[in-house]
């Protein structure tokens, strides 16, 4: 595939932004999601505790906070297009490779390296197709690029609930990796941005997240730590929790996928009023209402409760994380969007890191998962007080 000349037609040449981006994305959730499902079968399989378990889904995010800081100033330093391509690269080999995991140990150090490409893929592909979108519509697109996040986690729900129980998770993973070749082929063929070739060679300066945009950095740090942390605490752990309820991992998958649906429409939702309202108050919104649904699920103990909460919970979650990401990128100028993007992104996997293993902590010590949940809906609640407080609105940007 030769690279496409960005002297043709601006709609076409996004349109192959939008969808390479997004093939890619939806790749790296399905193997993300697989491991939730994983984890039920690794805790029989290898006799993993609850901490153990919640240990293997920190490593991997863990990874992707570092891939995070270090893709996004690469991203300004060398261009969007090379680390576009180079963390695919980095993800898929290791996503592949871990399906040879024999145990533990050898588990933890693939997945943290598959979370350095993840890590550092996401913001750099959010923030080329927000250069390359139409100005009227970046808000709006960069969420229905995200939309691509929840189709990746419904095929690895799909995909768990019809090939784990009969032919084992290895299987699983090598399906799930395959894709990525596909997403790699496609991706050779983008151009750089326009906006970072006017930019390029200029300085990054890196202090002006802490200067002129204070403001910007503290919101977005706020915002992206409490739905990393709510998020991978609470959906990477979602299929053990029904397990725990009392169902049998057959149900527990079935019961996540019927949740997971919800997901595509949450993301339509913060698409259409992120351009109806603006990013901060859908922003705020969705998050509110992801802490709400948080709680709800925690105290759910019929399967109609658990089946409404957490359909809700995906819902607002990942309309919020949509949300998120149209607004990330708008808060910066192009010379230091790559950069702050990607630490917004870091800071926010640090609650990523601490909430799989807390999650585990807390399992082991029996504490019973209303608290656990109720924790989630606190930081959520207190982290959109912060962005109310500092954000600002970047629609008319």
């Amino acid at each position: 595939m030769t690279k496409i000349n960005d002297n043709k037609d601006p709609k076409l040449v996004f349109r192959h932004v939008f969808w390479a981006a997004g093939f890619g994305w939806l790749f790296d959730a399905m193997d993300v999601g697989l491991l939730s499902f994983i984890l039920v079968a690794l805790r029989k399989e290898w006799g993993l505790t609850a901490q153990e378990a919640g240990l293997l889904g920190s490593v991997n995010l863990i990874g992707m906070a570092i891939g995070a800081a270090f893709g996004g100033y690469l991203a300004d330093k060398f261009g969007r297009r090379p680390l576009f391509l180079l963390t695919l690269v980095c993800f898929g080999v290791f996503s592949f490779g871990s399906g040879f995991a024999n145990g533990l140990g050898s588990m933890l150090i693939l997945r943290f390296l598959m979370g350095l490409g993840l890590g550092a893929e996401l913001p750099v592909a959010s923030t080329l197709v927000n250069e390359f979108a139409p100005p009227d519509k970046k808000g709006r697109i960069v969420v229905l690029l995200e939309s691509f996040w929840a189709a990746g986690w419904i095929i690895a729900a799909v995909l768990a609930y019809f090939v784990i129980p009969p032919y084992g998770w290895r299987i699983a993973v090598f399906i799930g990796a395959i894709p990525v070749l596909f997403a790699f082929w496609v991706r050779r063929a983008i151009p750089e941005s326009p906006q970072y070739r006017i930019q390029r060679g200029q300085p990054i300066k890196f202090g002006q997240l802490f200067t002129a945009y204070k403001r910007e950095t503290i919101a977005l740090w706020a915002v992206w730590f409490a739905i990393a942390f709510s998020y991978y605490g609470m959906f990477l752990w979602l299929p053990s929790v029904l397990v725990d309820k009392g169902f049998s991992m057959i149900q527990s998958f079935r019961y996540v996928l019927l949740m997971t649906l919800a997901q595509l429409p949450g993301y339509f939702a913060a698409a259409y009023l992120v351009e109806k309202w603006g990013r901060k108050p859908t922003l705020s919104l969705f998050l509110v209402l992801s802490g709400g649904m948080a709680m709800g699920f925690g105290l759910s103990q019929s399967i109609t409760m658990l089946l409404w909460f957490g359909s809700l919970l995906s819902f607002f979650n990942l309309g919020a994380w949509g949300a998120l990401y149209a607004y990330t990128p708008e808060n910066y100028p192009t010379a230091i969007r790559g950069v702050g993007t990607g630490f917004a992104a870091s800071f926010g996997r640090i609650g990523s890191v601490i909430a799989p293993f807390l999650v585990g902590a807390l399992v082991q010590k029996d504490i019973g998962y209303a608290p656990i949940f109720g924790i989630f809906a606190v930081v959520i609640l207190l982290c959109t007080g912060i962005l109310l407080l500092f954000g600002k609105e970047t629609k008319v940007r």
